[in-house]
């Protein structure tokens, strides 16, 4: 059976989310009550999260259960779009660099990712 793409979001969500807490899927597994085996299914949305447990898990990481919808959409061919930055981890670990570096720095890095951008488009 093919993975749902809202299953497949919701595992997003829920992994950018652990990330983002600083948790491992053990860690994560322990404060919903489940195996860190099961995580790794909900993460890849090859098992799908029962209203519960998903509820479970939005008490253990303090958001809303709406949270794990946000940035779903339909793009014009009908399938699942999430425009959410916190679906990499490489973008999270970069924010949370970001709030670490004083204010001017902030500004050299800012006209850095600029200079990137227009690089990367020759």
């Amino acid at each position: 059976m093919p993975i749902h793409p809202v299953d497949k979001h919701v595992g997003k969500k829920l992994r950018a989310l652990r990330w983002a807490r600083g948790l491992n899927q053990e860690n994560l597994a322990k404060m919903i009550g489940v195996r860190f085996q099961q995580v790794q299914k909900y993460e890849t949305g090859a098992n799908r999260i029962a209203a519960s447990r998903l509820k479970d898990a939005a008490d253990a990481l303090s958001v809303p259960v709406s949270f794990f919808f946000e940035g779903l959409g339909r793009n014009d061919s009908g399938g699942i779009i999430v425009g959410d930055l916190l679906l990499d981890k490489k973008a999270v670990e970069l924010a949370q660099m970001y709030n670490k570096i004083p204010l001017p720095q902030r500004q050299k890095l800012l006209e850095l990712a600029r200079q990137l951008e227009k690089d990367a488009k020759k």
